[in-house]
């Protein structure tokens, strides 16, 4: 008999993590895992605990209860070499602005082990990508937040880490960079490296290869970006547009049983909205309910639409806070 293939532990492990401080409740039992080689997008409103995870998973806080592990260990016991696998950029900027731009590299290198020349060409590489190279001579505390932001960046990556730590990397950075680091960072994924980012641009959850959405200290939605979108709207949209889309026409199209009839919507008297399990399978289904009623194709107009993930996130976030009253309500 043939052996299973074991699948790599994951990068991430957590289990029912909690986390109190004094009577507060700030992480309420979270459980996700990010797979080896993935970009996770971890997202919620101010607040919510986003920073405060990726500080437990660095190890700077110990869970109350439940249980963390990165790289295979909980975070609180890594060894120096464990801490040299890792690369952080905090939300806040932490270096030294009395500093240069060049000399903060350097420093953070250092601080890994990395060698003068081992470093001399990776920084280059990283102050060029990052648009810095030109400014290296500048100190710190010169340049412009956007650019202090670039300069972090490099900061967390010029040890060539394992595990990426980025918190809110692209706030500050105009859309063209931004662009360039998200593509940076799936090459960086492609090479095996594992990423664990936070956004205030929600539409950059489509970049990651899984999404996890937290608020108020509760992990509420956590999977590829579609699942999770099929999550917000109870399945995939098709929007459906018909000259002679009749009410009984669009009843008997709602009684498919692979459409769910109480969240359709019909938006005008020729469009309607239909909330499906898989637009790939419901599409053709819906066509041939059309083409009983003699109905050719060339009049038929039939897409899977795909919300914007502002749109996700609004929704997932007012129906948790409406479950959460309606729960108060009821205790």
């Amino acid at each position: 008999m043939l052996s299973q293939v074991q699948r790599p532990a994951p990068m991430i492990n957590m289990q029912g993590a909690v986390k109190e401080f004094g009577s507060t409740t700030v992480i309420d039992n979270i459980s996700l895992q990010v797979p080896r080689g993935s970009i996770y997008c971890f997202i919620g409103p101010s607040g919510s605990g986003k920073t405060t995870v990726i500080r437990m998973l660095n190890g700077v806080y110990a869970p109350t209860s439940g249980s963390v592990e990165v790289m295979g260990k909980a975070p609180t016991r890594w060894t120096t070499t464990d801490r040299e696998q890792v690369g952080y950029m905090p939300q806040l900027f932490v270096l030294y602005p009395n500093l240069s731009v060049e000399e903060n590299v350097d420093f953070a290198a250092s601080a890994y082990g990395m060698g003068w020349w081992a470093r001399r060409g990776p920084k280059r590489q990283l102050l060029e990508f990052v648009g810095l190279w030109e400014h290296r001579h500048k100190l710190a505390r010169s340049i412009s937040g956007g650019m202090q932001r670039r300069l972090e960046l490099a900061c967390a990556l010029i040890h060539d880490p394992v595990l990426i730590f980025l918190d809110e990397p692209t706030a500050g950075i105009d859309p063209i960079l931004r662009a360039t680091v998200w593509e940076h960072l799936r090459h960086l994924r492609d090479q095996g490296k594992t990423i664990f980012v936070t956004t205030q641009y929600v539409t950059e959850a489509e970049y990651c290869d899984r999404v996890g959405l937290i608020n108020k200290g509760r992990l509420i939605a956590d999977g590829t970006p579609d699942q999770v979108r099929k999550m917000a709207f109870g399945g995939e949209i098709v929007r459906l547009t018909c000259d002679r889309l009749t009410s009984d026409l669009l009843q008997h199209i709602e009684d498919l049983p692979q459409i769910a009839d109480d969240k359709s919507r019909r938006i005008s008297r020729t469009t309607a909205e239909l909330i499906v399990d898989e637009a790939s399978t419901a599409m053709p289904l819906i066509l041939g309910v059309m083409n009983s009623y003699g109905i050719p194709l060339e009049q038929i107009t039939i897409e899977e639409i795909k919300p914007p993930y502002d749109d996700v996130f609004v929704r997932l976030i007012q129906d948790e806070e409406k479950l959460a009253r309606t729960m108060e309500r009821l205790a």
